[in-house]
């Protein structure tokens, strides 16, 4: 893979580069940059970065009227860009010294995070749930929290219980599952 940072040069090849036009908000002139034209989006957001001395975190890009992500469901996003392509880029600016701003950063301490050692298909039900059925925290909690031997239990719990109802078992039936529980 080339480098994302390549130099501009009159000599320099386009296999598979593309230089692209970005423009910061501000009383700034446009630059130019040569990238690969199949690129992760973080990794242009850190070659801008480079270029133009911003601090990453805070760079923000806008490509065709879209804002840019660097992840979307856990999974790094690529971008496809053309030669001559144009972005607009903005650095939020740090409050002024003295005035107190609200931090956001405490609400997201609050909030239910999935362990990095979280297996692939775990994440990706969680980004599903969180982010396109939009369950509160308090429900994703309590779904990963579990193990899938608590998810077997409880299910076998429900299909079973109608059954143990006709045949009276009700008693006999819960605490012989709630003695199981204990076993393991």
């Amino acid at each position: 893979m080339m480098n994302s940072t390549e130099e501009l040069s009159s000599d320099s090849t386009n296999n598979g580069t593309v230089e692209i036009t970005y423009k910061t908000i501000g009383p700034a002139r446009p630059s130019q940059i040569r990238v690969a034209s199949h690129i992760k989006i973080r990794d242009l957001r850190n070659a801008i970065a480079e270029k133009g001395k911003f601090p990453v975190s805070t760079l923000r890009m806008i490509l065709r009227g879209k804002a840019l992500q660097d992840e979307e469901d856990g999974d790094d996003l690529y971008v496809t860009l053309k030669d001559q392509d144009s972005f607009i880029v903005a650095v939020i600016p740090n409050p002024p010294a003295g005035v107190e701003s609200f931090d956001d950063d405490d609400d997201d301490d609050l909030k239910f995070k999935l362990p990095p050692s979280a297996s692939r298909w775990k994440r990706k039900l969680y980004y599903f749930l969180r982010n396109k059925l939009k369950l509160p925290d308090i429900i994703l909690m309590g779904l990963f929290s579990l193990s899938l031997k608590m998810w077997v239990i409880i299910t076998l719990w429900f299909i079973l219980a109608p059954i143990a109802h006709r045949w009276d078992l009700g008693p006999i039936f819960v605490s012989h599952l709630y003695l199981q529980c204990l076993d393991s």
